[in-house]
């Protein structure tokens, strides 16, 4: 910063610029409003169909998010700007001040030339006017003065540039759109860049040298800032592709994992959302990243050279949500890689060695590339679908057909045993995950979470790879039955399924109004279908899912229906009997399935454990119940699905709810007292539960739009039985009292 630049500054440029962003700031924020509230508001609640109902929708939720993002991020660069002004006024008046106190001291600031200062004497004693008293000065008053012009002028460049800087890197964070970034004031922005800075350059360290508190400060410093955008980007692309890979490795194979090994899953946690939150970023420098860690994905790291890049890399990819396109490409990178060691899927590769461990986060060692890759595509559901169906060996490769990831990796592969377990028990991590990453390719929404009214309408590829789960696992039952950690996740799959499932197994005309589908419907031979939730219905876990979203669709489905307000064109039936026996029949006949599933795992595996299925039922009808728009079916939204009133009215306050509340209020303390050990018992309780459900929710469903609930009670009951019975036929291809044992 030059002295006569600050002396003489004029900031009437810079007031305007702070001055302009708050006007665009209150815009944008009221914008944002709008976009949120009316835009998007209205397009969720929208009766839209064909195009409209996916693509429009989709992309106005983009929208609405860029308007969120542009208002804070021109929020940040207001509050940077303003506090950038103000301090830099701040300086030129203790600049003003300092010259004017040096004055009385006749010493006098004034340029040097080169952007500089020269501290003189004002007016030298000989040449004052006659009778003039000149003051008189120190050498040490005068290095004062010196050294006070200096620090402010110091002070002052340092304020410039780092607005300048962290300016910059908000800029650079988005190519297109906005970062959605959002800072408080300028020193918060600096701070996490400096703190970036420092952490990095301490991570490129020796890693043998690493010392435990350089440990502690790395961690406690992605623990603070993992979600800071800046701080996120200016880390990675610091410590770079090579130092990310040499930090973790060098990390797990040094003398310090004896002094802090029990805080290495807490360090790989947030060294994974730091990188999560830095891969969202278009900046080259990042870009460039991104592009070296796959590059040196399948080359030797470490000092041995054991180890190659994507097996460290996978371990650092577990928590967060890391860019799409940097997943797809890196996923590409590490299937070719794959193929190459395991001879096309023929061997089993990534045993674990003698080697360092890798992975802290659940039961694997880390030696799987894949264990890793997979739980980070659990959380990205975009490049999940992406990568399941692509080509692990394409057509014009060694097999006379294509054979996609999803079949490769739930089919084929030969799982290593990447474990430190000293009994020798196989870790089920990689595929666990892989369950989990075909939840989210499946549903559109992260493993684990359930499904919102922002959720997008299934995309032909979700459900392409829907069709092929259930063309597999029927096919193979033991894919999943002897994987029953799967069940949770093919559970939650398959409950955001039941309009494509119930369109499947229905045999009445015109299954498009009855189970109306917003976006892409899967197509599903109806014995695959019976197959399927025949397998799901054999794990606690998979038949609460089904069991009480199958409820809560049929429910929904009659509330629907029965609207008088519900539009010809998109009208099953004006027959309201024919309506309730059809979807009761429907809805029974899927609940049979799943207790013939249940009775099966009874029968075997589960025998004396029939509670843990009530258990679940009743953790699983809590959590739908507990959330508004936590119920099966979205994806779709608006009028043209029955979860519409569930979704945008709140689902606690709906008859739904009602119905389940009374159902499943005390399912898992019944269970408890009387545990139902005897598979007649299973199939007789859930016969009589079924048709109690779905005569209830008929009642309501009349009672809400006035109709004679008496008569279509009757309906629902008769047709409940029927078609819960009927679900026998589907798996035995008998009647249920040709077992002898089933009443």
């Amino acid at each position: 910063m030059k002295f006569e630049d600050l002396y003489h500054a004029n900031f009437k440029l810079l007031d305007d610029a702070v001055d302009d962003w708050g006007l665009l700031v209150r815009n944008l924020t009221e914008m944002q409003k709008q976009a949120h509230d009316g835009l998007h508001g209205k397009a969720v609640k929208a009766d839209w169909h064909g195009v409209n109902s996916t693509v429009s929708k989709e992309f106005i939720g983009k929208t609405a998010g860029e308007f969120d993002d542009a208002a804070k991020e021109a929020t940040s660069i207001h509050n940077i700007l303003r506090d950038t002004r103000d301090e830099l006024k701040s300086y030129k008046n203790q600049l003003h001040t300092a010259v004017e106190n040096g004055r009385k001291k006749n010493l006098t600031v004034i340029p040097s030339g080169d952007g500089g200062f020269i501290v003189t004497m004002a007016v030298h004693p000989d040449r004052a006017a006659h009778g003039t008293e000149v003051p008189d000065h120190t050498v040490a008053e005068e290095t004062s003065l010196r050294d006070e012009v200096q620090k402010i002028l110091g002070n002052a460049a340092q304020s410039d540039s780092t607005a300048s800087d962290v300016l910059m890197a908000l800029v650079d964070e988005s190519e297109y759109g906005f970062s959605g970034a959002v800072y408080k004031n300028r020193d918060q922005a600096a701070k996490a860049v400096k703190e970036a800075d420092e952490l990095a350059k301490l991570a490129r360290k020796d890693p043998s040298k690493l010392t435990a508190a350089d440990f502690d400060k790395i961690n406690a410093g992605l623990a603070k800032y993992h979600d800071d955008p800046l701080f996120a980007e200016e880390f990675t692309e610091r410590l770079g592709a090579k130092g990310t890979t040499k930090f973790w490795l060098g990390l797990n194979d040094g003398p310090i994992a004896y002094d802090r090994g029990y805080k290495y899953a807490e360090l790989q946690k947030n060294l994974s959302l730091t990188l999560a939150t830095a891969s969202q970023s278009d900046s080259a420098g990042m870009s460039e990243w991104k592009h070296q860690v796959i590059t040196l994905g399948n080359k030797p790291v470490g000092h041995n050279g054991g180890v190659i890049g994507f097996q460290v890399m996978s371990n650092l990819m577990r928590n967060g949500d890391f860019d799409d396109r940097f997943m797809t490409d890196y996923g590409r990178a590490l299937m070719k890689t794959e193929r190459f060691y395991t001879d096309d899927g023929r061997y089993t590769a990534w045993q674990a060695s003698t080697g360092p461990q890798l992975n802290y986060e659940g039961s694997d060692g880390g030696w799987d590339p894949l264990t890793g890759y997979l739980k980070g595509l659990s959380h990205n559901p975009t490049a999940a679908t992406d990568f399941f169906n692509d080509d692990f060996i394409p057509k014009d490769g060694d097999h006379k057909k294509a054979v996609s990831n999803f079949e490769y990796l739930f089919e084929k592969r030969h799982w290593p045993m990447d474990t430190y377990d000293t009994h020798g028990v196989h870790s089920i991590a990689g595929q666990n995950y892989l369950a989990q990453a075909l939840e989210a390719a499946t549903t559109g929404h992260p493993a684990g979470e359930m499904p919102t009214v922002d959720t997008p309408a299934h995309t032909s590829g979700q459900t392409k790879l829907f069709q092929e789960i259930v063309s597999s696992v029927a096919d193979k039952p033991e894919l999943l039955t002897d994987r029953r950690y799967m069940s949770d996740s093919m559970g939650q799959i398959a409950s955001e399924y039941l309009p494509d499932i119930d369109r499947s197994i229905s045999t009445v005309p015109h299954v498009d109004k009855l189970y109306p589908i917003e976006g892409a419907a899967a197509r599903l031979d109806p014995g695959e279908a019976n197959k399927f939730l025949f397998a799901v219905g054999q794990s606690p876990d998979g038949y609460a899912a089904v069991e009480v979203g199958q409820k809560a669709y049929m429910s929904e489905l009659m509330q629907y229906h029965l609207n008088p307000d519900l539009p010809a064109d998109r009208r099953f039936t004006d027959d309201h009997k024919l309506l309730v026996q059809t979807v009761s029949t429907q809805g029974g006949e899927v609940s049979g399935v799943l207790s013939l599933g249940r009775m099966e795992a009874i029968a075997s595996w589960a025998k004396g454990k029939d509670d843990a299925f009530d258990h679940a039922v009743s953790q699983y009808q809590n959590l739908i119940s507990g959330t508004v728009g936590t119920v099966v079916g979205v994806g779709t939204s608006g009028m043209a699905t029955p979860w519409a009133g569930a979704l945008l009215g709140g689902f606690a306050s709906t008859g739904t709810s009602m119905a389940m509340t009374e159902m499943f209020q005390d399912v898992q303390g019944n269970a408890a007292n009387d545990a139902q050990d005897a598979e007649a018992d299973v199939w007789q309780h859930g016969l009589k539960g079924n048709a109690t459900y779905t005569q209830r929710a008929a009642e309501l469903a009349a009672k809400r739009y006035h109709l004679n609930a008496s008569d279509l009670t009757a309906y629902a009951n008769n047709a409940a039985n029927q078609g819960y019975k009927n679900a026998w036929v589907d798996i035995h291809g008998g009647s249920p009292g040709s077992a002898g044992d089933i009443p």
